[in-house]
């Protein structure tokens, strides 16, 4: 069974930085769109960032120049730096891939548990 299990949300102050991570577990032959979302209370969830199989990313434009998406193929991962962090930034950051290809079957859209970022003022 493929699971996305996301890491490293916490409460951090307005300007300051956090990364989280999602690393992809099972017999995973490869992955394609890697990307990041996120949920604030009371809201839907959005788009934060992607990024491809060879490495090309996008950003909305809340993200545009404060976060970084990178991802770690050998270890089934995506990260996303956040830097200059802002109280509407508080939200469950969500991981997604698709598709994950094993050799048994092609998933489509996986979602992670998601993982709490607050950011106080």
């Amino acid at each position: 069974q493929v699971q996305l299990v996301e890491s490293g949300g916490g409460l951090v102050q307005a300007g300051e930085s956090l990364s989280v991570s999602c690393v992809a577990s099972g017999n995973i032959f490869s992955i394609g769109v890697m990307g990041w979302y996120r949920q604030a209370p009371g809201k839907q969830r959005e788009l934060v960032a992607t990024i491809t199989s060879s490495n090309s990313a996008e950003y909305t434009d809340a993200a545009k120049g404060r976060f970084t998406i990178s991802r770690e193929d050998a270890k089934k991962a995506v990260y996303l730096q956040m830097n200059s962090l802002k109280p509407e930034d508080t939200a469950v950051y969500y991981c997604y891939a698709d598709p994950v290809i094993t050799p048994r079957y092609r998933y489509r859209e996986l979602w992670g548990q998601g993982t709490l970022v607050t950011v106080s003022s």
